[in-house]
């Protein structure tokens, strides 16, 4: 099956589903995971990055059953980039398979922070359609593309880490080169049922985020973008977003070209500038140790925390209001558990208020300190 001339990614995208609607090939998982295993690059890889949908959930399982350190990105990059996922020991075959589905993500995974310095030796990931030259068609929302783009960003993947798809022999055809775009990920390998395609392809990968590409709408949505942007931003690197007008590189942010931290976090009738965050709704078995990795992993640890487990709640200590109000930018939509916590700028406290919960001062170099049980 062929493209029609003259088409969108968008009409290719269409016509390849509904080719796989008729054909029913829509079903999964599909025979092409057995080739998985005997892949070279997977079998020197140690580390190997794939997608969070449900076509590749065999090579999750795949990744794991080799005893491979598997990464997943966490769903729409609501919470952080991707996820470690930690098999309980002596797993079964069952177990993890049960690993690999989106609810064993969930439940035995543990957030990868900025600084973590991973290295990714294999990226995995979906695609809509592919041409044997290497250029990939995604659903459209960009989320690989991007995902790739923040691992460039932090150094966890360079120009030289392969990158395979996985899809049916239908969904390999060409592709026009003038629908490409310089933030699209093109790949280098392809498994279908059949075969095992090398794609040499030379077109550069993203060398990191687009942020010309990036609206306010998708910083709001995602906090680690706001992280990454911050970065950057600190590195006198112009981070000027799609619908912001354009600063120099070095440049403050006004509330001009992105929406201010202050603005995401519901107004405290009353109270004068806080410098402490206040996490409420905290699931009832969630325990202060999770809380600690995940400020960790995403680069917002304060000077102390106050953890406040019978009430449901912990407060965050930083050294300014700045530290606090971009804490809060970074953990809108914040997941702990099963549910959503509810994150906002702590109204200045009475010494009483913070009683009964384990807090400890900073260290005495003044290095972020997270104290409790």
């Amino acid at each position: 099956m062929e493209p029609r001339a003259g088409v969108s990614k968008q009409d290719i995208r269409e016509q390849i589903w509904d080719y796989m609607e008729s054909q029913n090939l829509a079903d999964f998982p599909r025979p092409v995971h057995h080739r998985i295993p005997n892949f070279k690059a997977f079998k020197m890889a140690r580390t190997i990055k794939v997608n969070p949908d449900a076509p590749q959930k065999n090579a999750r399982f795949f990744v794991l059953e080799s005893k491979k350190t598997l990464l997943v990105p966490t769903p729409r990059l609501r919470t952080g980039l991707f996820n470690k996922i930690t098999p309980p020991p002596g797993a079964t075959k069952d177990i993890l398979r049960k690993c690999a589905t989106s609810q064993g993500v969930r439940n035995y995974s543990t957030p990868v922070g900025l600084d973590s310095k991973v290295l990714v030796d294999l990226v995995v990931v979906g695609s809509v359609a592919v041409s044997e030259k290497g250029w990939r068609i995604g659903k459209g929302e960009g989320y690989a593309d991007l995902e790739y783009a923040m691992m460039v960003s932090m150094g966890a993947v360079s120009q030289g880490t392969p990158v395979v798809t996985i899809v049916h022999d239908c969904q390999v055809v060409d592709i026009p080169e003038a629908l490409l775009e310089d933030h699209d990920l093109t790949v280098d390998y392809i498994l279908t049922p059949t075969r095992v395609i090398t794609t040499g392809c030379e077109r550069p990968k993203p060398a990191g985020i687009a942020w010309s590409k990036i609206s306010c709408e998708m910083m709001e949505k995602i906090p680690i973008l706001r992280s990454l942007r911050h970065r950057e931003e600190q590195a006198g690197k112009d981070v000027t977003l799609r619908d912001g007008p354009r600063s120099p590189p070095g440049a403050q942010a006004t509330p001009s070209t992105a929406r201010s931290p202050q603005d995401l976090a519901p107004p405290e009738l009353g109270s004068v500038p806080s410098s402490s965050v206040e996490i409420g709704n905290l699931p009832r078995d969630v325990r202060v140790s999770q809380l600690k990795r995940t400020l960790s992993a995403l680069g917002v640890v304060p000077s102390r925390l106050t953890w406040q487990g019978p009430q449901h709640r912990a407060f965050l200590h930083y050294r300014d209001p700045a530290e606090a109000q971009r804490a809060i930018a970074c953990l809108q939509g914040f997941r702990l558990g099963a549910g959503t916590v509810r994150v906002v700028l702590a109204r200045q406290q009475r010494a009483d208020d913070l009683g009964g919960g384990h807090t400890a001062e900073p260290l005495p170099d003044h290095r972020p300190a997270i104290a409790g049980p």
